[in-house]
């Protein structure tokens, strides 16, 4: 004998299933991004960890910004320990959005581009925070290796405004000699 769901009950479930997929508003970008000045060294701070990042130590990404307005970027770190092996990636950034020069997509791999957005950059060009639509991943990264804990706790309090777990976020460890060379026992 087939029975029928009362419709309270069939209505009730349309409406918790509609619930589940509520959308968040987009993630704030910077309003301009001087692509020559952002160019450079970056200290990878802290962030969620993709695969790729996990158990890093001294991760570096580097930007230079190519004649044909692609940037070339490259992300070094050592796994595991400060004298662990180096590992070395090159993806390609793409500026997508020409107005603010802060949305990105980064190609590790033809013809997929992740999303890439930098939602905080200070005046003076010397710390940032990178994040995605999804709120997976987040980088925050400095041209020093560490940054004040006051400036740390205000990027993270930022990334939890717009949506970010922030209990998500890791500092990656950095340890180098003052000249720029990493520190290797």
């Amino acid at each position: 004998m087939k029975r029928n769901l009362p419709r309270w009950l069939l209505a009730s479930g349309v409406v918790l299933a509609g619930c589940t997929a509520v959308q968040r508003a987009p993630i704030q970008t910077v309003s301009h991004v001087d692509l020559q000045r952002f160019m450079g060294d970056w200290y990878v701070i802290a962030n969620i960890p993709t695969f790729v990042e996990k158990d890093a130590y001294n991760a570096v990404e580097s930007y230079r910004l190519n004649a044909d307005g692609t940037i070339a970027t490259t992300f070094t770190f050592r796994k595991g320990s400060f004298d662990g092996e180096p590992k070395r990636y090159q993806p390609r950034g793409f500026v997508l959005d020409t107005q603010s020069n802060a949305v990105w997509g980064m190609q590790f791999v033809w013809p997929f581009k992740g999303d890439f957005r930098i939602v905080y950059l200070n005046t003076d060009y010397t710390q940032t925070a990178i994040g995605r639509e999804k709120r997976d991943y987040v980088w925050i990264m400095a041209r020093q290796p560490t940054i004040p804990e006051s400036d740390y706790q205000r990027i993270v309090e930022l990334l939890g405004r717009e949506g970010y777990d922030t209990t998500r976020i890791q500092k990656v460890p950095q340890r180098w000699e003052p000249e720029g060379t990493p520190i290797v026992e």
